[in-house]
């Protein structure tokens, strides 16, 4: 014959060990280092260091590194600022680039020739994705900072190379 004590302990004991088992599993987990906290980047747009453009663009814009380099195997994340009436000729990348517009407006368009009637106008908070060998260009009507991000190297192969400006 059982009692309802029997039950009850029996019941307790389960609860006891779950518990016993979460504390533990707890205890166990890795707790954070100061050396975790030193590597931590925690950047505001002022304390960004903007320098010149990068050569394989025309003349006239400025970038900021965050992370990586566009010359070497790895992931990059790069703005890149252009002033009002910026132009970016017909060009193809070989990996995909990630692009979001930080303040500004970028106009993105897509074809062998740059058409400013054939673009998107794509304000600050628009993302867009280009994969590898599209042919696309670019231009601005305002200072324009994006943010482009992918996996290098990345080089920009112009259709018309005499039309970049910059030796590459």
């Amino acid at each position: 014959m059982r009692t309802r004590w029997s039950g009850t302990a029996g019941a307790t004991l389960i609860l006891v060990a779950s518990v016993t088992a979460g504390v533990s599993a707890r205890a166990q987990e890795q707790k954070p280092t100061r050396s975790d906290s030193e590597h931590v980047m925690r950047l505001t747009p002022a304390e960004l260091t903007w320098t010149a453009g990068p050569p394989m663009l025309p003349p006239g814009a400025s970038m900021a590194v965050i992370e990586g380099s566009f010359s070497r195997p790895g992931p990059f994340i790069v703005r890149l600022k252009f002033p009002a009436n910026y132009r970016i000729p017909p060009h193809w990348h070989p990996v995909k680039v990630t692009v979001t517009v930080i303040s500004g407006t970028f106009n993105m368009g897509l074809g062998d020739e740059l058409d400013t009637g054939k673009g998107k106008m794509l304000p600050a908070g628009s993302i867009f994705e280009m994969p590898a060998t599209i042919h696309h260009f670019g231009w601005t009507s305002e200072e324009t900072i994006i943010q482009e991000h992918g996996v290098g190297p990345l080089s920009v192969n112009y259709l018309n190379p005499t039309e970049h400006g910059h030796d590459q």
